[in-house]
């Protein structure tokens, strides 16, 4: 239970603080920090970038009077790590700086960490309260989470479709390529922001030769995700978007052919992986992204690709928009069961959020 009424008014503001890091500290987890004396904040940070100071030497050095640190609290809303990586541990600075009490969102599951950081500020004499909004600081890091727990990304499933149920309309031999766009400008540029927040991006064969998309954020601003692109046979030519060389893409094949090794040029920044096309194919991909520190990707499709996870309930979110349009036939919409998040009017579409049961 919280030591005092206000503790979990801080640690909302830690979840609050810590969510501007979104896109751009993965693999690291997002993390708030605030410094509290006598119910006033003196101090807040967050982690911004990967590699750079956490949250809680930024809320540290936000205080502009550091005598006070010795009288405060130190709000933050993951365990401070106890462990050099790219930075010093934190728990070494709390300790350094004086601090005799720190109240903590959410223990830490990475195993260098995972109750270490508690342990050493305990045992040398600061008071430490752990579990504060728990859920909701376990929640702002579901991928860092999954990541750590399940050793795989957090997949998000992400596709639009029409209004009587069809994700593509039936498309002739001469249509032209491109996209089928069901959902308006104001979904699409969401889509491109959810692109940014996350770390990859995965399409099937049939949605590269249909719709010939870029998969980046030319939307939105921040980091382009790493291109995912299932090529059983090698069939793709390297006209295509995807192969563009503005962003790094992998490619699962089933045999890669000479010259399409895992480390090309420099220059080039397309790698291809193998992976056997068996019923564990979706599994391989993820232990590959796991390999590489890919806490999420979205799967934007097709229909094939999208079922295929779904079936082996390989998904821990759901992004659906249904738009207006009637397509009357075509490729019907995945069936996908789980737990309502979030519905709402998103442009001329219906935005549905579910989460894996």
């Amino acid at each position: 239970m919280p030591g005092y009424i206000n503790d979990e008014k801080y640690m909302q503001r830690c979840i609050e603080l810590a969510s501007q890091g979104i896109g751009m500290v993965a693999p690291n987890p997002m993390v708030g920090a605030v410094l509290v004396r006598n119910n006033i904040i003196i101090g807040e940070g967050f982690h911004s970038t990967f590699g750079q100071a956490h949250a809680e030497v930024n809320a540290i050095n936000n205080v502009t009077r550091p005598e006070l640190l010795k009288k405060a609290s130190l709000y933050v809303s993951l365990e401070p790590c106890s462990h050099t990586g790219k930075t010093p541990p934190c728990a070494n600075l709390i300790l350094e700086k004086k601090i005799p009490r720190v109240i903590i969102g959410v223990t830490d599951p990475n195993t260098l960490v995972a109750g270490k950081g508690i342990k050493l500020l305990k045992n040398n004499g600061v008071e430490v309260i752990s579990g504060v909004l728990e859920n909701e600081c376990k929640a702002l890091n579901k991928r860092f989470f999954t990541w750590h727990i399940n050793k795989r990304p957090y997949v998000i499933l992400k596709w639009a479709r029409s209004a009587d149920g069809f994700i593509d309309f039936e498309r002739p031999a001469d249509a032209p390529i491109g996209p089928n766009w069901i959902t308006s400008q104001t979904a699409r540029i969401l889509v491109h922001k959810w692109r940014a927040e996350e770390q990859a991006i995965l399409v099937g064969t049939n949605t590269v030769i249909k719709d010939n998309p870029r998969l980046n954020i030319r939307d939105w601003s921040g980091n382009n995700p790493l291109r995912v692109v299932i090529d059983r046979e090698l069939k793709l030519g390297s006209h295509y978007n995807v192969f563009d060389n503005t962003q790094e893409t992998l490619v699962f094949t089933k045999t890669l052919l000479p010259g399409h090794d895992t480390k090309p040029l420099d220059d080039i920044k397309t790698r291809y992986a193998r992976i056997d096309f068996d019923s564990t194919a979706e599994y391989q991909m993820l232990e590959v992204l796991y390999r590489k520190n890919i806490q999420s990707v979205i799967i934007e499709g097709g229909a094939f690709t999208l079922n295929r996870f779904i079936e082996k309930g390989l998904w821990d979110e759901a992004r659906i928009f249904t738009g207006s349009v009637l397509f009357k036939k075509g490729i019907r919409s995945p069936e996908i069961v789980g737990n309502s998040i979030e519905s709402k009017e998103i442009g001329n579409s219906l935005l549905q959020i579910i989460s894996n049961r």
